[in-house]
């Protein structure tokens, strides 16, 4: 039975292509330059083949085909049913519904646009700001983690500034910054610095005293026991943080784009909408969920790295 699951993908691509080749587009629907859609299908066919028939050399391989076979089957179901009920029907309305056709013609011919320019604009937006959010998150919450007079002045500001959604800043940062980059990265930075403020010092309050009592006893001092024993061993909970961070800054950057930067993945959605292109806006938010998932999958395994013994806790 695990055998043939392996070709339940196989099979829904042929499915689909047997119906975008058998079936005429529909002309109320705009058509696409080239038959991208019947282009992705047949090289999705073409590596699922090739997978299947690797597995049996690799068992490897086929475990992970087997693991995510129907869930890959139902994604290319889906995708056949979204051609039908654009490119071959119409039944939903061409101008907000484009076809995957169309979709991915904006993805083949204007990546170096896409790609090229509006994705670095948002990487170099967003890992400043995740950047300065995570090392002033850092130091505030080790500050606020080792030092009770810190934690008395620390502690009301970041309950009263915390809760803020970041974007509630947005009318102060447009005139107090003299660039819409400089406030997306302080917008951003803001979004980091909460949650790993919170989490780093949250860290660092559960540490057994005994491990510091017994450093102390063998002589290490304070910033030994700081960087050597406190921050290791709060390593769980600041990556809770971060992880938390990385979430809120995706979102912070996407609204930081749209409402003032003049260039990024946020910004193109935003101008191709107000263009009524939605086979662009579509294809942007394709770009945005796979740098982020790739992201947020990198993260995971800089966790399973740094803190091997809780690889596996949480997963992704």
């Amino acid at each position: 039975m695990g055998k043939l699951k392996v070709w339940r993908p196989p099979a829904a691509i042929l499915a689909a292509l047997a119906l975008e080749l058998g079936l005429e587009n529909s002309s109320r629907h705009p058509p696409s330059r080239h038959p991208f859609f019947l282009y992705g299908l047949a090289l999705s066919a073409a590596f699922f083949l090739l997978a299947s028939l690797a597995g049996r050399w690799r068992p490897g391989i086929g475990a992970r085909l087997e693991e995510k076979a129907n869930f890959n089957a139902a994604v290319y179901a889906f995708l056949g049913l979204l051609n039908l009920a654009t490119n071959k029907f119409a039944l939903l309305p061409p101008l907000f519904f484009p076809s995957p056709d169309r979709i991915l013609g904006v993805l083949v011919l204007d990546y170096p646009y896409i790609l090229g320019e509006c994705l670095a604009s948002s990487a170099k937006l967003l890992f400043t700001g995740f950047l300065a959010g995570t090392l002033a998150g850092l130091v505030t919450g080790i500050a606020v983690g080792f030092s009770k007079r810190a934690a008395y002045w620390v502690n009301p500001a970041i309950r009263l500034i915390g809760p803020i959604p970041p974007t509630a800043w947005i009318p102060l940062v447009l005139v107090a910054f003299p660039t819409t980059f400089l406030g997306g990265v302080f917008l951003i930075a803001l979004s980091v610095w909460f949650p790993v403020t919170v989490m780093t010092s949250s860290g660092i309050a559960n540490v057994q005293n005994a491990y510091f009592e017994v450093s102390r006893t063998l002589g290490a001092r304070r910033n030994h026991q700081i960087f050597h024993v406190g921050i290791p061993a709060a390593m769980p909970f600041i990556f809770i943080g971060l992880f938390s961070g990385t979430c809120s800054s995706f979102i912070t950057l996407m609204t930081a784009e749209m409402i003032g930067v003049k260039n990024g993945i946020g910004w193109y959605i935003n101008w191709q909408r107000e263009m009524l292109s939605y086979a662009n806006v579509y294809a942007g938010l394709l770009v945005i969920a796979l740098s982020f998932y790739l992201l947020v999958t990198l993260f995971f395994k800089l966790r399973d790295r740094v803190l091997v013994w809780q690889r596996g806790v949480i997963k992704w």
